[in-house]
Parts: C-alpha cells; sequence; structure tokens
C-alpha cells in the first residue's frame, strides 16, 4: 500500500522550519528592545513553533508503523497530532491578539470573543476526538485520516486570518505609520499553508509556514526599533529624514510643526526624571491623537517632537495648533498630576515642488521658539 504521508516532503518542511526557529531563538532576534511584554510572547511561540515542527515529524515517521511498539506508536500518534491540532488553534489566536495589540496598545477582550469561543470548541472537539474519533482518528493500520471535523479547524483559521487582514488594513488607513509593521507578509504565509495542507493530503506546510510567519514579525519587529524611539513608541529622526525624501521626491505641500514641552526642565527638577519620562510618553499620545490619522509625530530630540499634515494647507496650521491645544487641556483635566502640559508651537506650509526641504527644521524651530517666548511673557515661571 502506498503510504499517505510523505516523510520526506514533511521532513524537509519541518526541519527548514526547525532551522529558522533556532536561528531566531540563537541569535535573540525575539529580544525587542524596550518591548518586554511582546518579547516574552514571541519567545512563548517561537519555542511553541519548535515543539511543534518536531512533534510534526514524529507522527510523520510513526505514521503507519505496525509491529511491536504498536500501542506506544498509536498513543504518540493520537497525541502529537491533538498537539498539532491545538496549536495550529491557539497560535493562530495568539499571533493575531498580539497584531490587534501591537496597532491599538490595547485591546479589548469583546474583540475576540468570537474567536475565544472558536477555541474552546475546537478544545473540547479534540479532547472528544481522544475517545470518539470525529476531527481525525488513527486507522487499525496506525495511518493517521481525516474526521469529519476536519475542515472546521481549516475554515476557522481561515476566518481567524481574515480578521487580522482586514483588521490592519482599516487601520493602516487609518494610521500610515503602520508601514514598518506588515502584517500581510506575515500572516499571508499561514493562509496559504492551511490552504495547501487543505488541498495536498500527505505533506506537512502548516509548521514550516507559521516559522516563515514568525521571522517576519521578528524582522517587522526589529524594523520598528530602527524608526520607532524607544521611549515614546512614536517615530524617530531616522523616520523624519525619510519622511522628507518621500515629500520631496513627489513634490508634495505639507504643514510641518515644531511642538516643544514649556516647563519641561521644571517637571524633571521638582518631581524627578522618569515623571519627564511620563510627561513626553503623555505628549506622544497627546500628538499621535491629533495628528495619527492625517500625518506622522516624530520625537525630534529631548522634549521637542514634529508633527506633519500630508495634503497640508495654510488653513490647517492654526487649525491641528487650536486641536493640539484642546487636546493637551483634556488631558490635564483627567490626568491628575501636579503639574500641567503646555506647548510651544510652530507651523508652516511647505510646498515641495518650490522649495527644498533642508531649511524645515531650522524654520519651524524658529516660529516654535517665537511662540515660546510669547508664552513666557505671560507666564512668569521657570523654563
Amino acid at each position: 500500500m502506498t503510504p499517505i504521508i510523505d516523510i520526506y516532503a514533511v521532513t524537509v518542511a519541518d526541519f527548514l522550519g526547525i532551522a529558522i526557529l533556532l536561528v531566531i531563538l540563537v541569535s535573540r532576534g525575539w529580544n525587542l528592545p524596550g518591548r518586554k511584554e511582546e518579547s516574552h510572547i514571541l519567545l512563548r511561540m517561537l519555542i511553541m513553533s519548535l515543539i511543534n515542527c518536531v512533534v510534526d515529524q514524529l507522527v510523520a515517521y510513526f505514521d503507519g508503523r505496525l509491529g511491536a511498539g504498536f500501542q506506544v506508536y498509536r498513543m504518540v500518534l493520537l497525541l502529537g497530532n491533538t498537539y498539532l491540532y491545538l496549536y495550529n488553534t491557539l497560535v493562530g489566536i495568539f499571533l493575531v491578539h498580539m497584531v490587534v495589540k501591537h496597532i491599538d496598545s490595547k485591546t479589548s477582550h469583546r474583540k475576540f470573543i468570537v474567536f475565544w469561543i472558536a477555541c474552546f470548541i475546537q478544545i473540547v472537539l479534540l479532547i472528544i476526538n481522544l475517545f470518539t474519533p470525529i476531527v481525525f482518528k488513527i486507522d487499525m493500520n496506525n495511518e493517521y485520516r481525516r474526521g469529519d471535523l476536519f475542515m472546521f479547524f481549516i475554515v476557522a483559521g481561515i476566518v481567524l486570518n481574515v480578521y487580522g487582514f482586514a483588521y490592519y488594513i482599516i487601520s493602516k488607513i487609518r494610521n500610515p505609520g503602520l508601514r514598518y509593521f506588515p502584517v500581510i507578509e506575515f500572516l499571508m504565509p499561514i493562509l496559504l499553508g492551511m490552504i495547501g495542507q487543505a488541498f495536498m493530503y500527505g505533506i506537512s506546510l502548516l509548521p514550516a509556514c507559521f516559522a516563515v510567519s514568525l521571522a517576519g514579525i521578528v524582522i517587522a519587529f526589529q524594523n520598528e526599533c530602527i524608526y520607532v524611539d524607544k521611549l515614546t513608541g512614536i517615530y524617530n529622526r531616522f523616520e523624519l529624514d525619510r519622511e522628507l525624501k518621500r515629500y520631496q521626491k513627489h513634490k508634495d505641500t505639507i504643514v510641518a510643526y515644531m511642538l516643544d514641552l514649556n516647563g519641561f526642565k521644571k517637571i524633571n527638577d521638582n518631581y524627578s526624571h522618569e515623571e519627564g519620562d511620563q510627561a513626553l510618553i503623555a505628549f506622544a499620545g497627546i500628538l499621535s491623537e491629533v495628528f495619527g490619522s492625517v500625518g506622522t509625530v516624530i520625537r525630534f530630540a529631548g522634549d521637542e517632537f514634529i508633527a506633519i499634515v500630508r495634503k497640508g494647507k495654510e488653513s490647517d496650521i492654526a487649525l491641528y495648533k487650536q486641536k493640539t491645544m484642546e487636546a493637551v487641556e483634556r488631558y490635564n483635566e483627567k490626568s491628575g498630576k501636579p503639574y500641567k502640559l503646555s506647548a510651544a508651537v510652530g507651523g508652516r506650509v511647505f510646498d515641495f515642488s518650490k522649495e527644498a526641504n533642508q531649511d524645515l527644521v531650522v524654520v519651524i524651530d524658529e516660529m516654535m521658539y517665537k511662540d515660546k517666548d510669547d508664552y513666557y511673557k505671560d507666564h512668569k515661571r521657570e523654563r
């Protein structure tokens, strides 16, 4: 009888996955600067994926084996395949959960209630399957066979991936700053693996596809770390250079602002540098709220920030300055801090079809300092 499982194809795919995962683990690619929680999630997923590849190789090796160890082989096949199904279910949900959390900083449990219910149903089905084969079975020849509910797991995985795609695309439309977190590139291998696994019986694609996907996540996170400020989570000066080159190349018109916290030194001196860091984080959040959907926010240096409105016009200068002041006041009313945030703002329209960009920072910096001088004329306090 021709074996159902193509052991050579499975071996190649699993060893490819193991090699990718070991490289990431040994090189500590999962260790993201300033992102302890996400680093730990990635590490756990990498270890689970490594076990997944090993288990997949074991069940492929024992599939169809008879002889003295028949019952042992059968138990390995039953428990091993149960783990593979469980892994695909849990890691798929954790992966999309991490994507949503990374985009929104925090996630609502309501967003995932349907998926956690589906996950619970799949776990129950797998437990039942240990006694009554409904998802898969190990036949009398110790060969793995798909059960009636196999496609339920495939469809559930595809729906989860489609949700991740849709959530990312909608979020990217609202916030183009997500360009360094290319979700499609690392969810696509899993989606293709699920489809391929469903139609190409006898080979194993998913373990290697999950490994490729995790490699994509690590690369995306590490790429973000180059262009994202570690403290505030917004872009840094490296991104500013890239932004300005893009605008100059396409001859765009933008509004650029320089913003600086008033009295920041006093916050550091009177309330500690840690509290000063919290003020910077809060101000970065305020600016992201105001400018995130229309442009880019960059931490330029210290307590200086640059905000850019794409396709800006003259009337936007006063409009977004006013929106920033109102957002700062809303924060001050709710923060409960012993100090109040305040910012000096300087903004100007730049038409790159008519002028070069090399003086942009100098121009808006001068305008910001003029606004700061006007502020301190009316507010007698330490700078």
